[in-house]
C-alpha cells in the first residue's frame, strides 16, 4: 500500500481513463472517498493531496472528525451508511450531502431538522437493486412516488440516486443493476422537469467503478484503495 497521496493519485488516474473510454467529459465524475473507521489523520493526509468529499457511515465518528479537522477548509461530508431516525438531526445539521435515505418519513425530518442559514441538504434516494431482504434501501419500483414527495420538501434537494449492489455477482448482473439505476435516473428527469439537480449516480466502489462509470456514475465511492483496509 502506498502512501495516501499515491493512492488518491492512482484511483484519480483510473477514474479519468474510465471516463475517457466511455466517451463522457472530463470530470464529469467525482471521487467519494470513504473514511469510515479511519482516523482524522488519514483524512487530513487526503485532504493534504486535494480530496475534499469524504463519506463516513457512523454520525458520533464523523461528527469527532469534523471537529478535529476544522481548521481544514471547503472540506465536503457525504453520510453514506443506514440512517436511524433519532440520528437524523446531527445528519442534517453537520453534513452536506446523504446518499442512504431510503423512505419518506427519514428524509421528512432531514428537512425539518435542516438548520435555516444552511443550503438544503443534498439527498440521494438509495435503491435495493439486488432486492434482499438484510440490505437497506427501497425498491425500484417505489423511487417514482418516493422522488415525488421528496422534491416536495423544502430543505433537502433531491440529486439522485444511490446503490450498493453485490459485488460478488458477474459483470453482466452488475452491468443491469446499474443501467437500472442510469435509467431510472432519466425517469425522474422527464417527469420532473423543473426540477432542478437530478444530476447523481451514486454508485461503484473499488472493484466496480470502471464498469459504473461506463453506465453513468457521476459520484464513486471509494475507501480500501485510498486507505488500506479497515478495522472490524
Amino acid at each position: 500500500m502506498g502512501s495516501i497521496a499515491d493512492n488518491i493519485g492512482g484511483v484519480t488516474r483510473r477514474i479519468q481513463k474510465a471516463t475517457k473510454a466511455a466517451n463522457r467529459p472530463e470530470n464529469s465524475v467525482r471521487l467519494l472517498a470513504v473514511s469510515k473507521r479511519k482516523p482524522a489523520g488519514d483524512v487530513r493526509s487526503a485532504a493534504a493531496a486535494g480530496q475534499r468529499a469524504f463519506g463516513e457511515n457512523y454520525v458520533q465518528e464523523a461528527l469527532e472528525k469534523m471537529a478535529a479537522l476544522a481548521d481544514i477548509p471547503r472540506l465536503e461530508w457525504h453520510f453514506i451508511g443506514p440512517i436511524q431516525s433519532n440520528k437524523t438531526r446531527d445528519i442534517a445539521v453537520h453534513f452536506d450531502w446523504v446518499h442512504s435515505v431510503d423512505r419518506l418519513k427519514i428524509a421528512r425530518r432531514l428537512s425539518d431538522q435542516r438548520p435555516e442559514d444552511k443550503p438544503p441538504l443534498n439527498i440521494c434516494l438509495q435503491v435495493n437493486v439486488d432486492n434482499e431482504e438484510t440490505k437497506s434501501g427501497t425498491t425500484l419500483e417505489s423511487i417514482p412516488q418516493l422522488a415525488t414527495d421528496v422534491l416536495q420538501l423544502p430543505n433537502v434537494r433531491l440529486r439522485g440516486l444511490m446503490a450498493i449492489p453485490d459485488p460478488d455477482q458477474s459483470e453482466e448482473s452488475l452491468r443491469a443493476r446499474f443501467r437500472a439505476l442510469a435509467s431510472m435516473l432519466n425517469q425522474l428527469r422527464h417527469a420532473h422537469p423543473g426540477a432542478t439537480g437530478l444530476d447523481t449516480l451514486s454508485m461503484g466502489m473499488s472493484g466496480d467503478l470502471d464498469l459504473a462509470i461506463e453506465e453513468g456514475a457521476t459520484i464513486v465511492r471509494v475507501g480500501t484503495a485510498l486507505f488500506g483496509a479497515r478495522e472490524a
